[in-house]
């Protein structure tokens, strides 16, 4: 059985052991030569995965050396921690408003009978709307504005079917007087059957 290569996320860690056990500048050709023979990350490999570790800030480097140091990495760790610390706070900041303005309405909107009538015959009237939605689905060919969207297709359709028929018309004559073709053959090309007849 073929030994496994190495996962995406096994190249990245093994490549930053390189830089935090050395503690060292590389040039990228030198991690190309370092990485298979120290990690044996396949060295067509290591331009990508030391991007991908220079996209994510745990390695440092101009276009030329690339660098990274344990305490750097603890740096971004802490950084990013911070950062999550402060969405959490934000996010139950917004949280807490949510729940006071949801109190506040509560307080506002005493139950009383009247309210408990009015809330109990809004939720009769939204089941019988729905209802009456469902029925009127039923009945969806009979619905007055689905008919008078048939009747505009129609509608459409025969003056779409009228004007084609007018330019057969028109430009058969014209055709046959122009190229000296057969009637017979000018229709079989078209498709038009000798039933054929103009609907206008």
């Amino acid at each position: 059985m073929a030994p496994r290569g190495l996962s995406a996320e096994e190249k990245r860690v093994k490549l930053l052991e390189i830089f935090h056990e050395t503690k060292d500048f590389y040039q990228l050709k030198e991690l190309e030569k370092l990485g298979p023979k120290l990690k044996g990350i396949v060295s067509q490999s290591v331009k990508e995965v030391l991007q991908s570790l220079v996209d994510d800030g745990l390695v440092q480097g101009d276009k030329i050396v690339f660098w990274s140091f344990p305490s750097h990495q603890g740096a971004v760790i802490q950084g990013r921690v911070e950062n999550a610390k402060e969405i959490k706070a934000s996010h139950q900041a917004q949280l807490l408003e949510i729940q006071q303005s949801i109190s506040n309405e509560k307080s506002i909107r005493v139950e009383s009978e009247r309210r408990t009538a009015a809330i109990t015959k809004l939720q009769g009237l939204k089941r019988e709307l729905a209802k009456l939605d469902e029925e009127l689905t039923a009945y969806g060919a009979c619905d007055p504005v689905k008919l008078e969207e048939t009747r505009r297709a129609i509608t459409l359709g025969k003056e779409a079917a009228i004007r084609w028929t007018e330019n057969y018309s028109i430009l058969l004559p014209h055709f046959l007087s122009q190229s000296m073709v057969p009637i017979e053959d000018v229709r079989k090309y078209l498709e038009i059957d000798e039933e054929y007849e103009d609907i206008m």
